[in-house]
C-alpha cells in the first residue's frame, strides 16, 4: 500500500492524539483544551473580535460565547467596545489571565515533548520543517485559506486591567506544597 495515500489520515489523527496528550498533561488545571486555546490565541490578537477568535480556535460561535462569558466573570478576558463599530466588541486579556496562560505553555512543552521524544533535535527541526512547507503549500492552494499565524509565548508586559489573582491550579499546587 502507498503510505502518502494515508497522508490526510495520518495528520489529522496525530492533530487529535495531540490534543488528547495535552489533555491528558493539563488534567489538574481545569481547563477543557477550547478554552485553553481561546488563552493563547487571545495572548497573541490582542484586540480580535469573537468572530475571528471562533475562526482561530476552530470553536463554534456559541461555544465561544459561553468560553468568554466564564472567562469574563473569572477575570481573564475584557470585551471592550469596538471604536469603528458599536455594534461589536474586542477582546483583551487580562493581567490575571498571564499566570494561567504560562502554565498552559508550561503544559503544552510537555505534552510536546512527549509527542517528539526519541527525534533528534535535527529530525525535530526538520519535521517542522517540512509541515511549514505543506502547510505554506495548502496556503497558496486553497481558495480563500487564510494562514493563521500560530501564537509564541509573548513576552510578559504590563497590563492595564485586573490585578493578578491565583488560578484554581495555582491554589491547589500551593495547598499541596
Amino acid at each position: 500500500m502507498d503510505r502518502l495515500r494515508n497522508f490526510g489520515f495520518l495528520l489529522k489523527d496525530v492533530s487529535r492524539l495531540s490534543g488528547l496528550n495535552f489533555q491528558r498533561e493539563a488534567a489538574g488545571l481545569d481547563l477543557t483544551l477550547a478554552q485553553c486555546k481561546v488563552l493563547i490565541y487571545l495572548q497573541s490578537n490582542e484586540g480580535i473580535s469573537q468572530a475571528r477568535l471562533a475562526e482561530l480556535t476552530d470553536t463554534d460561535p456559541m461555544t465561544l460565547v459561553r468560553i468568554l462569558d466564564r472567562m469574563e466573570r473569572d477575570g481573564w478576558v475584557e470585551r471592550r467596545p469596538d471604536p469603528a463599530d458599536r455594534r461589536a466588541r474586542r477582546l483583551f486579556m487580562t493581567q490575571a489571565a498571564e499566570p494561567v496562560v504560562d502554565e498552559v505553555w508550561r503544559i503544552a512543552d510537555r505534552a510536546r515533548a512527549a509527542a517528539l521524544a526519541g527525534l533528534s533535535a535535527t529530525e525535530r527541526g526538520q519535521l517542522i520543517g517540512l509541515l511549514e512547507r505543506i502547510h505554506d503549500n495548502l496556503t497558496r492552494l486553497v481558495p480563500g485559506a487564510e494562514a493563521r499565524t500560530p501564537p509564541e509565548p509573548a513576552a510578559a508586559a504590563p497590563r492595564k486591567s485586573a490585578a493578578a489573582s491565583p488560578t484554581k491550579h495555582q491554589t491547589d499546587k500551593k495547598a499541596s506544597s
